[in-house]
């Protein structure tokens, strides 16, 4: 099952099941986060309950597309309780694509980057038996709700960025319930929207490049995605695709097992406050900037893979930064 968030013509919040060209629309709930909230107190699956709240109604799944009334597939009303982060050098084909990245730009290149270690490390302990701690996969933050831009709307582009470059991911999305454990709705097609110049520079520079905002869905897929993933990314500038490639990614793919990802987030205990939700991007196998491809403002990119239904759309806006040197005010 596939659900999506988006605004009705009269603006209200509403979740729907993706039905072709169809949404059914559910009824009692106006967002993913009530519907997870029900499902958790009515001890159901959000599947199941999604089925039972079915109101009979329908939108046109195009025309919400097309009139930009998408929303992300889940957040919260307060973004301060929305934490989005992030697992990198988890795909097996990102090794050489992240390691041309971290390799020194002057060129006394090292025997082994950090890069190629970390993949190293998740090859040989990524995937442990169940119940068991694997190693440790790098982590990013990049903050909260307000970071989160809804499918079809631009990636703001800070004027102090030295990029602005396309992460093609799938997402975690998840729900932690009164006990402080962490649920699981399901996954989503990411972009996680990064500076690769800034990073390249020097990867100690990373939590820079990460604190960007970024976008998933438009789609929600209940439960666990599919072992194997074929994926496409495009860029378009002024209509004409400039770059595409194929990237690989779910379980079959990565060199850390999903759950392993998971752990290594949740088992912090700040993390887990009750009625807060997670957004997870699970990393990247490929993206253009490792191919010499620098974006413009008004570029797009289109991210896709078929089992998530439609692909996840967004452009590029420069924006002005309103903060400058000096600008903190003594009390």
């Amino acid at each position: 099952m596939r659900l999506i968030q988006y605004r009705d013509h009269h603006g209200e919040r509403r979740v729907g099941i993706v039905d072709g060209p169809c949404i059914q629309v559910l009824g009692e709930v106006a967002t993913m986060r009530e519907l997870a909230l029900l499902a958790i107190q009515r001890g159901t699956g959000l599947e199941r309950l999604a089925q039972l709240l079915n109101s009979g109604q329908s939108e046109d799944y195009a025309a919400l597309l097309s009139e930009g009334r998408i929303l992300a597939p889940l957040d919260h009303p307060d973004p301060a309780h929305c934490r989005v982060s992030g697992a990198g050098t988890t795909h097996l084909g990102s090794a050489t694509t992240r390691d041309k990245m971290h390799r020194r730009i002057e060129g006394d290149e090292l025997d082994k980057t950090d890069t190629q270690l970390m993949i190293e490390w998740g090859i040989a302990g990524g995937r442990p038996a169940p119940g068991t701690v694997g190693v440790q996969p790098e982590w990013f933050y990049k903050g909260d709700g307000s970071c989160i831009v809804a499918p079809g709307q631009p990636l703001p582009r800070p004027d102090f960025a030295t990029d602005g470059g396309e992460e093609p991911e799938i997402v975690g999305l998840y729900l932690i319930d009164d006990e402080g454990c962490p649920r699981r709705l399901g996954f989503a097609i990411g972009n996680e929207f990064s500076d690769h110049v800034m990073e390249r520079r020097n990867y100690l520079y990373q939590g820079h490049s990460k604190l960007r905002h970024c976008s998933f869905g438009p789609e929600l897929l209940v439960g666990l995605p599919p072992a194997h993933l074929v994926g496409m990314t495009r860029i378009r500038r002024r209509g004409r695709v400039i770059w595409e490639q194929e990237f690989l990614t779910g379980p079959d793919n990565m060199c850390h097992a999903i759950e392993n990802l998971e752990y290594h987030t949740f088992k912090y205990a700040h993390l887990l406050h009750p009625g807060d939700v997670h957004v997870y991007y699970m990393g990247a196998a490929n993206l253009s900037f490792a191919y010499s491809v620098r974006t413009e403002d008004g570029d797009s990119f289109e991210i896709s893979i078929p089992e998530f239904g439609a692909p996840l759309v967004n452009g590029i806006a420069h924006v002005q930064s309103h903060f400058r040197p000096g600008g903190v005010k003594q009390l």
